[in-house]
Order: C-alpha cells, then sequence, then structure tokens
C-alpha cells in the first residue's frame, strides 16, 4: 500500500485580497505520478509554488513526512523543482551543470562522477557529458534540468509545464520519457498542466482545478469516464451536456425522451445534467434513431471527422469514421452505459452546446491556454 508523503491542508492563498486558492485538501502518496490540470489561473501553479516552498500559505498547513513545513525554506525541502524555463548554466557544460548541486552540497569527486553519469544514463544523454548547453536541442536541454533536479535524490520532484516551450512530437516523446523516467527513480511526480491529453496519458492520479479549487480527484480513466460536473466533463476530452431529469434509477429523461442508463442514487425527478462523449454516439439512419438532427458542420481530423448536429436547436458534437455532410439528416442511436448523470453545478448550462464550434475557436481556446498564471 502506498504511504502518504505531502498532505495540503485548509490551504488559501490570497495576493492582494484576491483569494487564488480556496481550501485545498489534498494528498500525495510516494512514488506517485500526479498531475494537477486545469485552466490558466486555475490556482495549479501557486499551489506547486506552495509545495516548493517559494510561496508561503494565507492560510493551512502543508506537511511532509509527517512535518509541518510551512515556514522551511527550499534548499531545506527534500523537494526539486523542473520549471519551464529550463534555468540551465549557459556557460557550464552538460556535466557541471548536472552536478552543481552535489559540488554546492561538497559530495567526494568520486561520489559526484558516479551520480552524473547514473543520471545521464537515466535521462538518455550518455555521451553528452561535454556537449556546451546552448547547442542542445529543447528536448535535451529539458532531459539535462530533469537530471540536474534528480541527481540530488529529492523525495519530491515538481514539474511545472515543463513540456509547454517543445513542439508536438517531441512533447509526445517526452511525456514516454517522463514517465518512463519517474518509474525508474521511485521518486513522487508533482507535474502542473493545462493539457488534458498530457494529464490522462502520463498520470496515476489526476487532480482537476478551477477557480482556486479541487473539482475532482481520481484515476485518469475515472475523470473521463465519471465527471463530477459539467465543467471536468467540458474540460477532460469534448462533450455534449444536455439538461435532463433523472426520472427513478435508471431511467433520465432528456429531449423529450425517456431513455435507459446505468446511474443511480438521484433523487426522483431531479434536475440533472447529462454527458455524452462525442465518440460514444452511433450514426443509424433517420427511422432507426432515438433521436434526428441535421449535420450543420463538418471538420476533417485525419482519425475521424468532428461533426456538428443539430437537434431541436441545440448543437452536438458527434466524431465519426464516416462522412455526412452538410445538410444531411442523420439518426443516433445511445446506449445506456454510454449516458453519464452529474448533478447540477454552478457550471451547468455553460458547457457542452456546440453552437460556436470551429477549427478557429478550437485554436483560440489553445492560445488562451499557453499563457501563464
Amino acid at each position: 500500500m502506498s504511504k502518504e508523503l505531502i498532505r495540503l491542508q485548509d490551504l488559501t492563498m490570497e495576493f492582494d485580497g484576491e483569494r487564488v486558492l480556496d481550501g485545498i485538501n489534498l494528498y500525495f502518496n510516494d512514488h506517485e505520478f500526479l498531475t494537477l490540470l486545469g485552466p490558466s489561473g486555475c490556482g495549479k501553479t501557486t499551489t506547486l509554488r506552495i509545495i516548493g516552498g517559494f510561496l508561503t500559505p494565507t492560510s493551512g498547513t502543508v506537511t511532509f513526512d509527517g512535518q509541518v513545513i510551512n515556514d522551511l525554506p527550499p534548499y531545506k525541502r527534500q523537494i526539486n523543482t523542473v520549471f519551464q524555463r529550463y534555468a540551465l548554466f549557459p556557460h557550464l557544460d552538460v556535466y557541471d551543470n548536472i552536478a552543481f548541486g552535489l559540488k554546492v552540497a561538497k559530495l567526494p569527486k568520486a561520489e559526484i562522477d558516479r551520480r552524473v553519469h547514473e543520471m545521464l544514463e537515466t535521462v538518455s544523454l550518455k555521451g553528452y557529458e561535454n556537449r556546451s548547453v546552448e547547442s542542445l536541442s529543447g528536448g535535451q536541454q529539458q532531459r539535462v534540468a530533469i537530471a540536474r533536479a534528480l541527481v540530488n535524490q529529492p523525495k519530491v520532484l515538481l514539474l511545472d509545464e515543463p513540456l509547454a516551450a517543445l513542439d508536438l512530437r517531441l512533447r509526445k516523446d517526452m511525456q514516454i520519457e517522463l514517465k518512463r523516467i519517474q518509474r525508474s527513480t521511485g521518486i513522487t511526480f508533482i507535474y502542473v498542466t493545462h493539457d488534458q491529453e498530457e494529464a490522462l496519458s502520463m498520470s496515476d492520479t489526476v487532480v482537476v482545478m478551477d477557480k482556486g479549487r479541487i473539482q475532482q480527484i481520481g484515476r485518469p480513466e475515472d475523470i473521463y469516464n465519471e465527471p463530477k460536473n459539467a465543467f471536468v466533463a467540458d474540460f477532460i476530452g469534448e462533450s455534449n451536456i444536455l439538461d435532463g431529469v433523472m426520472l427513478s434509477d435508471y431511467r433520465v429523461k432528456f429531449f423529450g425522451r425517456v431513455f435507459e442508463c446505468v446511474d443511480e442514487g438521484f433523487a426522483p425527478n431531479e434536475p440533472v445534467d447529462v454527458v455524452i462523449r462525442p465518440e460514444d454516439i452511433d450514426i443509424v439512419a433517420p427511422n432507426q434513431g432515438h433521436l434526428v438532427g441535421t449535420v450543420t458542420g463538418i471538420t476533417f481530423k485525419g482519425l475521424n471527422y468532428d461533426i456538428i448536429v443539430e437537434f431541436k436547436g441545440f448543437k452536438w458534437l458527434i466524431q465519426t469514421t464516416d462522412y455526412h455532410g452538410v445538410g444531411t439528416t442523420i439518426g443516433i442511436r445511445i446506449n445506456p452505459e454510454d449516458i453519464h448523470i452529474m448533478h447540477k453545478s454552478e457550471y451547468s448550462g455553460l458547457f457542452g452546446d456546440y453552437s460556436s464550434y470551429s477549427a478557429e475557436y478550437d485554436e483560440l481556446t489553445e492560445d488562451a491556454g499557453d499563457e501563464e498564471e
């Protein structure tokens, strides 16, 4: 069973009277890869900086291995950080960049040499010892930064959007590499990102944040398949989110029709949010469909088409490998296990209608997410 390493209790943080963290309660296990995921400004980087000792919380406690460390400076914590900008020393070669902390700690030369070479092996940079860091690619520089952070053998590594500056292909490669490094070293990784795919593919545990509060904690599969509210459903992947009424266990009504589902435990006739993922919808002939709608937009995405379909004034996103042109009338069928029911929340009614969906809209939201907190 995993051992608890860090606990954040009733953590709040205010800057100039504005509350950016609002009662965070969270624990991190030893040897875990945990990701803080959320949009720009949600408080994830602030949480990371508090754990690292770069910020002191307004109230609440940070406990490390059973000891409260609120007032412990960063250099006394068994925690190292890899920042988005790698902050390498340009005048030192790869070896000396990695060895820097060990030399400051006055370790014996033989021990420094052993650890640096071990680390070069771990981050797949064997043979790069004498290279200038400025001659390296972005991905290689990042590996040097990770090696430098790990060589001191911290118990925890904090990673603040470390892949943001890399191109897409390199980012994918580094995701696999980071997961491998975490597994091989056994060090706890706490990772910050606004990239949902990154969080889902790398993490043991994902913590979804918004407005300084935790929205949901869980394994990647659980967060995707059983989102707690409309914010999580919308932020993790694409979602059609509709108003519904839970008539009774396993029966929900939306768009004037009663559907079977697999959810239970709601009050009779409770208003709910209904989530249906675009990839879970079967397109059928109009006379065989639970619902019938008209295609209003289509975007080719390589593996599939994203089509926008209007049902009774509400636009859905459906992902399909079959082409359906604009103006086509289609039917859809939805299986009970593909209908996910959520309690109403402050986010109800804000997401899930694809009226404004377009490729340009996608790019705008991605650019917005690249802003720093």
